[in-house]
């Protein structure tokens, strides 16, 4: 480790623990942008404009805040820092916006929006996801320009304010503005670590379909004991149905519904990843494979919600309708375009014409790099020589994220590095952060830019590649 990274890493290191880091974090914290509630456009404008783009621009940034593509959308930032057109450019990607506050929900009545320092947490909406993850990119990149008083690349920063409604029109965005986004990798946080103690990276992202299965026979209900026996149950119909989708420990029926993704070369890549937690069965989805697997590799099928008849207060009577919210979450080897014209089939075969299927939100896409791209081995090599521990690293993460707007849009590798762990309260009241994780990530984070600025192997790639051939 040369004297030069020890001296950014020192400085980090200072940062966090003279309270830098925490008063900087309060105060982004502070800005209340519920992007969920459709009532917080000037704080989402304001946190771009006054919490972000001020500490970019004094390190030589141009920032930029657009509108969205979509009306209902919150407001998108891109800050550019270029020294040399012929280094490499790393695009970082963050969101500002948050779920709902669920203030009077939280412990020894913290309120959402003021940063609580409780041990060995900072409690705060916002602090997991995303604020806390993208200050600590932004103060590591401040750190590295301090000390080498250059990069030694380039770096885009793309900040939006509508992830927690889907990131809406941000596929839009990027696909209008493909120059001005242009990079050679993404480097992002989001998400948590797979150990509290352990670096991270993903590749990309499960995808997730929503969809309601709905069987409506008539209007009303009817009296149970003059028309039973007489009268289809449409939630008995609506049960079998749903039974008909996986067998009894919810091993997959529908063969279009199972990848062919789960190679030997990516079960190689899980095998070391553990996966831990209470009530985990190992019996339930696929046989065969090992908890990792099944999480990062394989598809799952989930009933989210039912609705038939009045379950607070049940009567004597045959419902007309039921209704099941559906999810699938697959993985890259599904074919998202046929997932629900495939259950159309299934259903059909097993005599269940009558069961409508409505999609509730369209299909977010799975992606996933190569493990093998040189940007990825670069990061990880990086984060072992300043943690002193290997990361572990994900095909994808097991939920989702806009991974698709870059991998996809854009056309770049895509390397997620999670400052979060499990059991951070994320979308719940209480939700924190560890403190060890942020000094932690702090000091990973500033190993990963300090080494790209001097690393001659990372060059420029051909743009014109597509995603599959990086």
């Amino acid at each position: 480790m040369t004297s030069k990274k020890s001296d950014a890493l020192h400085q980090i290191e200072t940062y966090f623990d003279q309270g830098r880091f925490q008063s900087e974090l309060a105060r982004l914290v502070s800005f209340q942008t519920e992007s969920q509630t459709g009532e917080a456009m000037p704080a989402m404008v304001s946190y771009l404009n006054d919490g972000i783009a001020p500490r970019l621009a004094a390190i030589g940034f141009d920032c930029t805040t657009c509108d969205n593509p979509q009306a209902h959308g919150g407001p998108i930032m891109v800050a550019v820092r270029e020294e040399r057109p012929d280094l490499p450019t790393v695009l970082i990607y963050g969101h500002g916006d948050v779920v709902h506050g669920q203030a009077g929900q939280w412990d020894n009545e913290m309120d959402p929006y003021t940063l609580r320092e409780t041990d060995d947490r900072y409690f705060g909406r916002g602090v997991a996801d995303n604020k806390g993850q993208h200050l600590i990119n932004i103060a590591a990149l401040e750190a590295v320009l301090a000390v080498r008083g250059a990069m030694g690349f380039n770096v885009k920063i793309l900040m939006e304010m509508s992830e927690e409604i889907g990131s809406t029109g941000l596929a839009e965005f990027c696909a209008q503005n493909r120059e001005m986004l242009a990079a050679d990798v993404l480097i992002a946080s989001d998400g948590p670590r797979v150990v509290a103690d352990t670096p991270t990276l993903f590749l990309g992202s499960r995808g997730v379909v929503n969809f309601d299965l709905k069987v409506t026979l008539r209007d009303g209900a009817n009296h149970s004991g003059n028309w039973g026996g007489l009268l289809r149950d449409p939630a008995m119909v609506l049960a079998q149905a749903l039974a008909s989708i996986t067998d009894a420990d919810g091993q997959i029926l529908i063969p279009e519904w199972r990848p062919d993704s789960l190679t030997d070369e990516v079960k190689a890549d899980l095998a070391a990843i553990p996966v831990e937690g209470d009530g985990i069965d190992p019996s339930w989805n696929e046989a065969g494979l090992s908890t990792a697997e099944k999480v990062f590799g394989w598809n799952s099928f989930a009933v989210l919600a039912l609705d038939h008849g009045e379950p607070e207060a049940p009567q004597n009577a045959i419902a007309g309708s039921a209704r099941a919210t559906c999810q699938l979450r697959f993985v890259v080897g599904t074919d998202e375009a046929d997932i629900l014209p495939a259950l159309r089939r299934h259903l059909d075969a097993g005599g269940f014409a009558s069961v409508e299927i409505e999609c509730v939100e369209g299909v977010a896409p799975a992606t996933r790099s190569n493990a093998d791209n040189p940007w990825v081995q670069a990061v990880a090599a990086s984060l072992e020589d300043v943690m002193g521990k290997k990361p572990h690293i994900l095909p994808n993460l097991a939920g989702w994220i806009p991974n698709h707007c870059f991998s996809e849009v854009l056309g770049m590798p895509t390397v997620w590095i999670p400052h979060s762990y499990k059991g951070c309260s994320q979308h719940a009241p209480n939700e924190h952060v560890l403190k060890d994780i942020c000094r932690d990530a702090l000091r990973g984070m500033v190993g990963v830019f300090w080494d790209i600025g001097g690393r001659s192997g990372l060059t420029r790639r051909d743009r014109r590649k597509s995603a599959t051939e990086i």
